[in-house]
């Protein structure tokens, strides 16, 4: 399956945007998901970080 790598692809993504959202809109929508991908982003990694609260932290107890 073919991608947007053509430029009339993303001309054409642009065209149908401005039609279906106007463009005083676009604006607020893409500040919005950048603000998303922003939370999205450090949700992620606070999750895959040990919580030295919880007792996630390595334990080196057993180091020698």
């Amino acid at each position: 399956m073919p991608g947007l790598r053509e430029p009339s692809h993303w001309l054409v993504l642009i065209i149908v945007l401005v039609l279906v959202f106007g463009a005083a809109r676009l604006p607020m929508i893409a500040k919005n998901i950048g603000q998303s991908m922003k939370i999205f982003r450090k949700e992620m990694k606070d999750a895959t970080a040990p919580d030295p609260n919880n007792g996630d932290a390595p334990d080196d107890t057993n180091a020698k």
